[in-house]
């Protein structure tokens, strides 16, 4: 029997498809309501955490951070088989990641860390990525069982947290992304031009398939040989500023701005322009 902690938009559509594949689940969410709607599919909702953990050999988190995971696991506790499984998909910290591997492995039970990327949609239908890492031995055991809830389960190595500061870095990327295509539009806007006519050109430019070229290019640490000076790219900044004043307000490039000013008064301007990077190399 499987329990699921945590039943919003991610962990309802996780039970779903479990209970889909033919397995017993007991569920609790923070908001009662949200699990009560899932006992019409074959669910048993609890109102609270340790009964709904009771008998279960595996119980999964989907929760909203640290604080959170902390509360529920200390609150469902005393109704933990000892040995059993506790598998958190939520997005941590690193640090914490660590400290709860190690808290509940001294209690006796044995939690890993298995963020996702994966929305709603991709826990119902079992796609999308699950990432994992920790102990090996325990990891190659729970790898079946993991493999049936995703597309593609990553094993990131022994370490307990690394999973979790993986994790971060895509949603730090995804972050970056939205950002630069707020200015995208932004910039678009103030020109008149049409975001019909932007999704095309990105389309039809695909300048995703441009990032581990770059990244590559960026870890060699060679700025010399500039396929674009910062100084051009700083002159393009600064229209791109120029262009939305007073219309629609940039997010990223003011700030990507700032430091193609530093790295230009520190005699830089005639170097590639991802000399911007160097100091987190």
């Amino acid at each position: 029997m499987i329990s699921f902690l945590g039943t919003g938009l991610l962990g309802s559509n996780f039970v779903k498809a479990l209970i889909k594949k033919g397995e017993q689940v007991q569920i609790w969410n923070r908001t009662a309501a949200k699990a009560k709607a899932l006992e019409s599919m074959g669910a048993r909702a609890f109102d609270n955490p340790a009964l709904a953990v009771k008998g279960a050999s595996r119980v999964h988190l989907t929760l909203s951070d640290d604080q959170s995971v902390d509360e529920v696991l200390k609150s469902a506790s005393p109704g933990l088989t000892p040995g059993t499984f506790i598998i958190d998909h939520t997005t941590t910290s690193a640090a914490g990641a660590a400290s709860r591997t190690k808290y509940w492995k001294e209690q006796g039970y044995i939690y890993v860390h298995a963020p996702v990327f994966m929305g709603p949609q991709n826990a119902l239908e079992s796609t999308g990525v699950m990432l994992i890492s920790g102990d090996q031995q325990v990891i190659k055991g729970l790898e079946p069982v993991l493999r049936t809830m995703t597309g593609q389960l990553v094993n990131l190595g022994p370490e307990s947290n690394r999973a979790a500061g993986i994790k971060l870095l895509g949603n730090l990327l995804l972050m970056t992304i939205t950002g630069g295509l707020s200015d995208l539009l932004a910039l678009a806007k103030s020109l008149g031009i049409p975001a019909a006519d932007v999704e095309a050109f990105i389309s039809m430019w695909n300048p995703g398939s441009m990032i581990p070229a770059r990244l590559k290019r960026i870890l060699t640490g060679e700025f010399h040989s500039p396929s674009w000076e910062l100084n051009m790219a700083r002159k393009d900044a600064r229209l791109m500023i120029e262009a939305t004043q007073g219309r629609s307000p940039l997010t990223v490039i003011p700030s990507i701005a700032q430091k193609m000013d530093h790295w230009i008064e520190k005699g830089h301007g005639n170097d590639d322009w991802t000399i911007i990077t160097k100091d987190n190399i």
